[in-house]
């Protein structure tokens, strides 16, 4: 059975690639929550315990949590899910587009080496994982500063069987997974306010698009992660829409991930899954 396999965004979680948050920081403000805790900044303590209790979730479902080393470079190495993403049983290495975060290529690299898993990087254009959204034979793509459209044409050259969406929005929110993930066959969380009207259009006629709020948007509702069976880790403080999740008969994990947030990611942000069955 192949180490490598992701068709969606919801199934069974089986293997998944974390960065510890060793070296966490705001540097250089790229979006307004960001910008908010500029000042402030991050507790690396806190953001520490934050992550083991995350991981500690994870293992208690047995899902097989494989660590990249953290490198003093990398300030921004914990959100894993941009360095890489697997369309069915391709992973690929992305080429991210900051030249703060270019490093965290190089490491990724290093570690599936080591961990003898299957790469395919990515050498035409730049691409981020939290802009790419698979969702069984389609892909859902963010149309952001960070994501070439090249390199969108490339993925599509080689899957040939999906269908590729971009998804227009506005990439203050920095990556597509922050205001759209979808959460089951049907249905998605969404932030409509951040996605063009044809977009949602498109969007519209795949998913029952569940919304949220303004308020709970910027403590990241849509950035949730989904394990499997209906199992979603969410933020406690956004209320709102983990009670909409569990009308929906979600099962809600909660965990506290108030400091890691503060640099502008959530839970689908920190996580790279490799395996979903």
């Amino acid at each position: 059975m192949s180490l490598i396999n992701c068709h969606s965004e919801f199934a069974a979680l089986k293997s998944v690639i974390l960065c510890q948050p060793t070296n966490m920081a705001i540097k250089d403000a790229i979006n307004d929550i960001q910008a908010h805790y500029e000042q402030e900044n991050i507790d690396k303590e806190l953001a520490l315990v934050e992550h083991r209790q995350l991981t500690k979730v994870l293992e208690d479902h047995e899902i097989t949590v494989k660590f990249i080393p953290a490198d003093k470079k990398c300030p921004e190495q914990v959100f894993t899910r941009d360095i890489g993403f697997v369309i069915e049983e391709t992973l690929y290495v992305g080429n991210l587009k900051r030249e703060i975060r270019k490093r965290e290529s190089e490491c990724l690299i290093n570690f599936l080496r080591e961990e003898k898993l299957p790469y395919t990087k990515v050498e035409i254009g730049t691409i981020e994982g939290g802009d790419v959204i698979v969702h069984n034979n389609q892909v859902f793509i963010g149309d952001s500063s960070r994501t070439a459209k090249a390199t969108v044409d490339a993925l599509a050259k080689s899957h040939p069987e999906h269908t590729f969406h971009l998804i227009n929005f506005d990439d203050r929110f920095l990556h597509l997974d922050c205001v759209f993930n979808p959460i089951s066959e049907n249905e998605a969380l969404i932030y409509p306010k951040a996605i063009s009207a044809e977009s949602l259009d498109v969007l519209n006629k795949q998913f029952d698009l569940i919304e949220v709020t303004t308020r709970e948007q910027f403590t990241l509702a849509v950035n949730v992660l989904s394990i499997g069976q209906k199992k979603v880790i969410a933020l406690p403080k956004n209320r709102e829409t983990n009670d909409k999740l569990r009308q929906r008969g979600y099962d809600i994990i909660e965990v506290d991930f108030s400091e890691i947030i503060k640099s502008g990611g959530s839970f689908r942000c920190v996580t790279l899954p490799i395996k979903r069955i």
